[in-house]
């Protein structure tokens, strides 16, 4: 059998060269450990999504409701609460408030009944989780103490890393870390070698001084160096005590925190609210970080805290990534709780992951209805960015419901890795003009990529399509592309994109403008020839993507 020679562009030239077999084994590994990142799935609220889901069928089709539907709609909701760990008191709570306004006879005489008991249930667990989101407040004077609290385990320490780094980012404040933790081994060294990951100072580490001596001359140093933030990591434990509340109390007295953040693991679920209302009787928290939440299939809670503790949920973890952390917005939540999608932040996430500058030199290429297998790459890679097809389908209207024919589909993210393997194993000329690709190249490329020559041509004849469609958006502006949803883009705005590097504003009827097709998902109207779907599934618009190998 003949050795696959794996291929890797060269930096410099943009030349595809052999790897010397010493470096293969690294290479495939690292391609292997790519492919398995991106196949990670959002399973946020899926569990209690999919029960509502098939509570609300019985009830959406129906032309009238009576009381007795409703009661035992909202027995069935009670039920879906309670296995999602949602805690007793709070669903005995919401499920009173539901049943109250659904049996009204406004409701139950209206049109669609069903629908309106939907909407009541939205607002309500909107209601539940916070009304609106309630950002970090550093509306204080300099610098902002901000501690962080929790029990050992939970992510404070990364947590602190991150709200530096989005601080620092988003905010353009400058930022000290601090670890108080000198309990746990390599605890302050951990919170110094992420400073140094964020590029975010860190204090310096001094042995044998006590956590409150270590508070102290953080706020002095934060004070001296004219810092904007000062981030208190403090120590955790296994279990709540006396001892770590004590501690915890006289840090609290000394730096007088403006934020005092609770992190908790979602994944511990009515324990974490546990933890979230001792801390809030003992010291005083003004916002709660939910953790892990990424492999929170439950989400009972993030459903509780609010209830339970009366303070808001301010951000959560999605993952270990530093930048992996999200705010908490209640009616986006609610919407994916409810299979409504969340098309907003699935905009905000794509605005902040996109480059300016790469994007302006794409759409000016794509208005002259250009489009290389460069582009196509840059198109792939942005794909991994925003999370892969799974993290982009969560977020869309409408694909609870499809959950078969997508598991039918059987899509794969890996896919994205194998093709920009194989564009990456082709020379500069050839990204450049595919037509020149025969069949001897074809060959070389299949070996360097690790893939077969079938792979290479179906990713041709995507390309071919994709380019074929720059064409007619062209011609036919970008109205003509995902159903017509799209606004057309003027020169001045696209001139004005060029110079600024600036995207667009977000529109405040986005969900508006996406295009609702049926069958399949509504405002997806690009994505389609995902193999193996059934008919009548995906819309077609992105041709020739394969699903997982059987």
């Amino acid at each position: 059998m003949k050795e696959l020679i794996p291929y890797q562009r060269d930096k410099e030239h943009g030349e595809a060269r052999r790897i010397a077999p010493r470096h293969r084994r690294a290479f495939f590994a690292d391609a292997l450990w790519a492919s398995e990142a991106q196949t990670k799935e959002r399973t946020m609220f899926q569990s209690l999504s999919d029960r509502l889901a098939s509570t609300f069928d019985k009830i959406t089709g129906r032309g009238a409701l009576s009381e007795s539907d409703v009661k035992t709609a909202m027995r069935e909701v009670r039920r879906a609460l309670l296995e999602a760990d949602v805690a007793l008191e709070v669903a005995k709570e919401f499920i009173d408030k539901v049943t109250e306004k659904a049996i009204g006879a406004d409701v139950l005489k209206s049109v669609k009944p069903g629908q309106q008991v939907i909407k009541i249930v939205h607002d309500e667990l909107v209601e539940m989780l916070g009304s609106e989101a309630d950002p970090i407040n550093l509306k204080a004077v300099a610098p902002v103490p901000i501690m962080m609290v929790g029990l050992q385990g939970s992510g404070k320490t990364t947590t602190t890393g991150k709200i530096a780094k989005r601080l620092k980012e988003q905010d353009n404040k400058k930022i000290l870390m601090a670890s108080l933790d000198t309990r746990r081994p390599a605890a302050q060294e951990q919170l110094r070698v992420l400073g140094e990951q964020i590029d975010v100072d860190t204090l310096e580490i001094i042995a044998d001084q006590t956590p409150t001596e270590i508070a102290k001359r953080a706020i002095d140093s934060a004070k001296r160096g004219g810092y904007d933030v000062v981030m208190l990591d403090t120590a955790g434990r296994l279990h709540i005590d006396d001892e770590l509340m004590l501690e915890t109390e006289q840090i609290r007295d000394i730096a007088s925190p403006h934020e005092t953040l609770l992190v908790a693991d979602s994944l511990t679920g009515q324990d974490a609210v546990n933890v979230a209302k001792n801390f809030n009787e003992r010291i005083g928290i003004t916002g709660i970080v939910l953790t892990r939440v990424d492999g929170d299939g439950r989400g009972g809670a993030a459903l509780s805290m609010r209830g339970v503790t009366g303070k808001p949920i301010k951000l959560i973890g999605m993952g270990e990534k530093l930048d992996e952390l999200e705010d908490f917005h209640p009616d986006r939540i609610a919407n994916r709780i409810l299979d409504m999608g969340d098309v907003v932040s699935l905009v905000e996430k794509a605005a902040a992951t996109i480059d300016a500058d790469k994007a302006a030199k794409m759409a000016k290429k794509m208005q002259k209805g250009k489009f290389d297998l460069e582009d196509l790459s840059e198109q792939l890679n942005q794909m991994k960015k925003l999370g892969g097809m799974s993290s982009i389908m969560g977020m869309l209207p409408g694909v609870g419901k499809m959950k078969k024919q997508l598991d039918q589909a059987n899509l794969d993210d890996s896919i994205f890795t194998r093709q920009q393997a194989i564009i990456s194993s082709m020379t500069k000329k050839e990204r450049r003009f595919p037509k020149m690709l025969n069949a001897n190249r074809k060959k070389r490329i299949a070996a360097g990529s690790g893939t077969s020559v079938q792979e290479i041509n179906k990713l041709l004849k995507m390309h071919r399509q994709m380019a074929d469609m720059m064409k007619k958006m062209n011609k036919g502006g970008m109205g003509g592309m995902f159903g017509g949803g799209m606004p057309d883009i003027s020169e001045e705005e696209m001139a004005a994109f060029e110079q600024t590097g600036q995207m667009p504003e977000i529109p405040k009827d986005i969900e508006k403008l996406m295009p609702k097709t049926k069958p399949g998902l509504p405002g997806l109207g690009g994505l389609g020839g995902l193999g193996g779907g059934p008919k009548g599934g995906l819309p077609g618009g992105l041709p020739g993507l394969p699903g997982k190998k059987k």
